[in-house]
């Protein structure tokens, strides 16, 4: 009991900080929108580059891609994190410098849906209500799955039930966002993305070093069939979803065929990048577009290091406690296991600081973005034109109320699997904005009822792939962010096409951004 009172105790200090740094920058935060919503336009190149992939990780990078990895083998989890590190890179090189410069020439816009309204001078705002819709929908659904890291965490290390313990890391998350917005929040992101990699490194380490070194870790899961195949994958052998121990020995069946269209569907994650708003904000939020070169190069190195320290994380775990994790579900504790068990009772407080770390620094992101999609976007820009900046600050804080009560009850279910959950919202992200987001910044004829096509297309498609097609297996079972962002492709392209071009002023724009003027 005494080891679980100092992990608390290290926690709940690290849960302060956090705390703190949103008091400190909370005058700041409500002198105006633009300030809670994107910090004035005033980060730094480092703290652009940290908070952008903390950000986006969460807390799947410490339970959702090891408990993967763990459960069967490094294939799945292995192409995943080649095309998310591949995607991050790209992201960066490609869509950061020119959304900089035209979200500020699209008149200054501070958010996701307010660039795409403003890039096509609309005056219905249609783009930007589909956007802010869509917004809604999927961070609701990225919030439960934070929500979900949250209860397993508390409820694993405590003893607690997870209900409460999911509700009261929902309660944390909430006042914590409502007290400092985006500066606060991209502050502690920093913080946060420093503690992730730290608890990842010190884990690897010491785990590796329990294990027996390196190359035990890797004969004990090569004894395994398929777990450390690229092309084969490793399948416990489950009854009611419960992996069968024998003699203090998990049963594996013989390993599966990992297909060349499996490899495909997994480096589809990277494609997700170009539409992701928590990541593209920070483009926007940036003091200057002539320091992304050094924000590319800071945030690919650490998604590298991260993914594949998160991954072999997974296969260390099936060395040292081969047997402790039986579902999916709980495979995804395997870090915390290796954490509590490996480490002194201060230090291992640390590193479960790192997933409330990554699952806050995600968190906190999601509410904020959909709360402006809907106070800004919505309220202000549909439905009360004039309100003023104040009132659009109370509306966004009623509205972070409601997106976390339905996020609470998505998240019930302690069953959840985290890496499903991220991996429907992440393709649902993908395939509504990434197309339209790439064709925007850098096709001259798209127009308004091609950008309006797109989002509907390819939001519309992920739900009907994953819940209609991919069930049917074989050659359909894809990832649905693939199908659907290709969809969302075709859907701009063709309506542009077949619809007037966009007007003078609007292409004349275009170029001006094009050309840095």
């Amino acid at each position: 009991m005494g080891d679980t009172i100092q992990i608390m105790i290290t926690m709940i200090v690290y849960m302060l900080v956090v705390i703190g740094i949103g008091v400190v920058f909370a005058k700041r935060a409500n002198k105006s929108s633009e300030d809670y919503f994107l910090g004035g336009r005033s980060l730094g190149p480092w703290v652009t580059a940290m908070s952008a992939e903390a950000s986006d990780m969460s807390g799947w990078l410490l339970m959702g891609l090891p408990g993967l990895a763990y459960w069967c083998g490094i294939a799945d989890a292995t192409w995943t994190a080649i095309g998310l590190a591949v995607g991050t890179y790209l992201n960066w090189l490609i869509t950061s410098k020119r959304l900089r410069r035209y979200s500020e020439k699209a008149g200054n816009a501070i958010t996701l849906p307010e660039f795409f309204s403003n890039r096509f001078h609309e005056k219905g705002k249609i783009v930007m209500t589909v956007a802010a819709l869509f917004i809604l929908i999927f961070f609701t659904v990225y919030a439960a799955s934070c929500l979900v890291t949250c209860g397993k965490l508390f409820s694993t290390l405590f003893g607690f039930d997870y209900i409460p313990m999911m509700i009261i890391g929902a309660i944390f998350v909430l006042v914590y966002t409502i007290i400092g917005g985006f500066l606060a929040e991209s502050a502690s992101d920093f913080m946060q993305a420093v503690v992730m990699i730290v608890a990842l490194l010190v884990i690897v380490v010491t785990g590796t070093v329990a294990a027996g070194g390196l190359g035990a870790v890797i004969e004990n899961a090569g004894s395994i069939p398929g777990f450390l195949e690229f092309f084969g994958i490793a399948t416990p052998e489950t009854v009611d979803g419960v992996q069968q121990v024998v003699n203090g020995v998990p049963q594996f069946g013989a390993s599966e065929s990992y297909s060349f269209l499996s490899v495909i569907s997994a480096l589809a994650w990277g494609l997700g990048y170009f539409g992701m708003p928590q990541v593209l904000l920070r483009f926007m939020a940036i003091r200057s577009e002539h320091e992304l070169k050094n924000s590319r190069r800071i945030a690919a190195v650490w998604v590298v290091i991260s993914l594949t320290v998160a991954v072999f994380i997974g296969v260390m775990g099936r060395t040292l406690y081969p047997s402790a994790l039986t579902t999916a579900s709980e495979a995804e504790n395997v870090f915390i296991l290796l954490s509590t068990n490996l480490l002194p009772p201060l230090l291992a407080g640390l590193v479960m600081a790192g997933i409330l770390a990554a699952t806050i620094s995600s968190s906190d992101s999601y509410l904020l973005i959909a709360a402006s999609a809907f106070s800004k976007n919505i309220y202000q820009g549909l439905l009360h034109r004039k309100a003023t900046d104040k009132q659009v600050l109370w509306i966004s804080r009623i509205t972070l109320l409601a997106i976390t009560a339905i996020a609470i009850i998505i998240a019930l279910d302690e069953n959840s699997v985290i890496f499903t959950i991220v991996s429907f919202a992440w393709a649902g992200f993908g395939a509504t904005f990434g197309p339209l987001m790439i064709l925007s910044l850098f096709w001259k004829r798209i127009n308004r009822a091609g950008a309006i096509a797109g989002m509907i297309g390819g939001g519309v498609m992920v739900f009907v792939w994953n819940l209609l097609i991919r069930p049917l297996g074989g050659i359909w079972d894809i990832y649905e962010l693939l199908p659907a962002f290709l969809f969302s492709v075709l859907c701009i392209v063709v309506v542009s096409l077949l619809t007037a071009p966009p007007s003078e002023e609007i292409q004349k724009e275009f170029d001006e951004v094009k050309a840095g003027v």
